[in-house]
This record gives C-alpha cells, structure tokens and sequence, in this order.
C-alpha cells in the first residue's frame, strides 16, 4: 500500500459515506465500467460543477477497484453486488487513486506541486516493485513502463479527481499549464500499462487543450452527454419520501 498505489484511503472514506443517513447507492455505476477494464486502453472523463459527488464517485471506483483491501464489507450490501462481474472485478487491480487538489504546505509553484506528486508516487512504486529496475531519478512514465516490462499483465487503473485544480491556482503561468498538459499526456497517453483510467473535473478538457495531449479521453459533460448522469448528485426518484 502507498499514497497513491493501492492506497486504502478510498476505502475509508467511501465506507464512511455508506454509514450517513442521507447515502445513496450510486454503485451502478461501476457495473457499466466492467467492459471497458475488459476491453482495456480506456479513458473517460467526467466534468460536473462543484457538489455533484464527482469525489464521492471516484473513491468508490477506487474502492472497488483496488487491490489494497477486500471491500466486501460495503460493496456486498450495495447494488453492484447483484451485477454480473462483481467478483470478477472487486478488488483485482492495481489503482493509482489521485486527489490533484492537495498542495504541498506553502506552495507558490508549479514545480513545487507537481513535484510532490512525482516523488510520493515514485516512492509507491519503488517500493511496490523493487525488482523491476526503476530508475529513481528517472520519469514517472519510465518507471510504469519498467514495471510493465517485467510483467506484461501488470497494467494499472488510474483514477484521478479534480485533474483540473491547478488551472484555477494564481501561481499557475500559460507555460506551467502547458507543461501539466503534455506531463499527464507522457503519463497516460499511448502506455500499454494502462488499463482504464477514469477522471473528473469541473470544466471539460477542451476549455484547457486546445493540443492532442489528452485527445484519447472520451469527455461526458453535463450540457452535452447524458451517459453516466444518473450517477451524480440525486435524481427525483431517490429524494422522493
């Protein structure tokens, strides 16, 4: 387990929601997302104004997904455990879970941010994978790619929420924004160590890239795609009494 490899955070928050009284079982959701980890090289995006559960959605895709702890205990009582592929799927996969929106403590740059980041998910791997000759020194995107070469069927889940928060940062230049873009485009776009990854954010991919960065990632947003809508904030059905 570590900050961001297999990290049992996503587990205890998600499990904490389940217990509030006004929780919703929004669990659904992750069954439509069984063909594309099948399929493989998948990415999706979903954008939502602030307080629509995008972060409630990712930690229970994480939650599901990861192999840092059997969450048999929240999920067999929800409604995916009556879709087929629950326990084909329930915990079987290596997740990269990042919240983009935490700083380092008096952060003022760009390469104070992304740097943070770079070493706590460095360190999850190295230590996670120490015979797979990374390089510590070396990109994040190479040590992936090390871990992959020694085990073609070790390919990984990212789940990122909030991906966008540091173009709402004031430290944040025209070249850092650019220099983020082409970083999660080095990570994501085009590894075979990728198996599915699943975003969030507030305001679509195109507001911010304009470029072929993150041009792989299928974008549902709340004006223009219905696909998955159902699984964010409460529908009319769920708050009728």
């Amino acid at each position: 387990m570590g900050t961001y490899l297999n990290s049992p955070n996503a587990y205890t928050l998600y499990r904490d929601e389940t217990t509030k009284p006004y929780f919703v079982d929004k669990t659904a959701m992750i069954g439509e997302l069984f063909p594309l980890m099948e399929q493989g090289s998948n990415y999706i995006c979903l954008t939502r104004p602030r307080r629509f559960g995008k972060t409630m959605a990712a930690e229970m895709i994480a939650a599901f997904f990861s192999k840092a702890q059997t969450a048999s205990d929240v999920f067999d009582r929800l409604h995916i455990a009556g879709i087929p592929g629950y326990g084909k799927h329930r915990n079987r996969y290596d997740v990269i879970h990042i919240s983009w929106n935490e700083l380092p403590r008096k952060c003022s740059s760009y390469e104070q941010y992304i740097e943070r980041i770079e070493n706590r998910l460095m360190k999850d791997l190295l230590r996670a994978y120490p015979d797979a000759g990374i390089d510590e020194a070396g990109a994040l995107w190479d040590a992936l790619s090390d871990v992959y070469a020694q085990d073609r069927d070790r390919r990984f889940v990212f789940v990122f929420d909030e991906w966008d928060y540091m173009f709402h940062r004031d430290f944040v230049t025209d070249a850092d924004k650019k220099a983020y873009l082409e970083f999660l485009g080095n990570l994501l776009k085009g590894k075979p160590y990728v198996l599915f990854a699943y975003m969030t954010g507030i305001l679509p991919i195109a507001k911010y890239s304009s470029g072929s960065e993150l041009n792989m990632f299928l974008e549902y947003t709340m004006a223009e795609e219905d696909k998955y809508s159902e699984y964010f904030c409460f529908t009319e059905s769920e708050t009728d009494v």
